[in-house]
């Protein structure tokens, strides 16, 4: 196999604690790489980075058939119940350095509970950090994975109705990112279904933004 017909590309995961990054991690590179728990406190203490197994034939550019990984970079909760948040600040500039400094980071993934409002105060910290370490080139580089999202249907919601009634802060936020959010469903599809259901919108980002990637040197 040629490198033309092999992509990698390359996502962090941002997020206040408990609001599923780690979980979500695992479904996008289909493993149980991350610790994932319920707990009344921050699970991840320190970065870490996944990478997929090989998916052939996911996609096809100018009529090649690609083979595709994923690379997922887990960060801990922010605000975070034990670390300071200037901790946790420079863990997450020194470990995008490490993994994305030349090769670039495709996307950063916002992991918010659909089933908690983000109101400013909550969204400020995540965002915040995003905005420092990613400089000012976020917004083209930036989108929101909602968790949970079975609460919405639970709640006689579709996703249109949900976002037409969110928070003024979300609808602020997805405007400054062009409208990138995806949503993650525990229930109805299998993880399989759901974990290329999400691979495919991530990489229809990508393409959107013509495969370009943010640098860390």
């Amino acid at each position: 196999m040629t490198d033309s017909n092999k992509m990698t590309i390359n996502l962090a995961l941002f997020g206040m604690t408990q609001s599923g990054k780690s979980n979500a991690g695992n479904i996008l590179l289909g493993s149980t790489d991350f610790h994932s728990s319920l707990a009344p406190g921050s699970v991840t203490q320190g970065c870490s980075l996944g990478r997929s197994c090989h998916l052939h034939g996911f996609m096809h550019r100018a009529g090649q058939e690609i083979t595709l990984q994923v690379q997922v970079l887990d960060t801990p909760g922010y605000p975070h119940s034990r670390l300071s948040k200037d901790h946790v600040k420079q863990e997450v500039k020194e470990a995008l350095a490490r993994h994305f400094g030349q090769k670039g980071l495709h996307l950063a993934l916002l992991v918010q509970r659909a089933d908690v409002p983000l109101c400013e105060q909550e969204a400020s910290s995540p965002v915040h950090m995003i905005q420092e370490l990613l400089g000012q080139a976020w917004k083209n580089y930036t989108a929101i994975l909602f968790t949970h999202a079975e609460k919405i249907a639970e709640a006689g919601l579709n996703e249109n109705e949900y976002l037409r009634e969110a928070s003024n802060t979300l609808l602020t936020l997805l405007n400054s990112i062009q409208h990138r959010y995806i949503f993650q469903y525990k229930k109805g599809n299998s993880l399989k279904e759901q974990r290329m259901k999400i691979l495919e919108r991530i990489v229809e980002f990508i393409r959107e933004n013509c495969y370009q990637v943010l640098t860390f040197e």
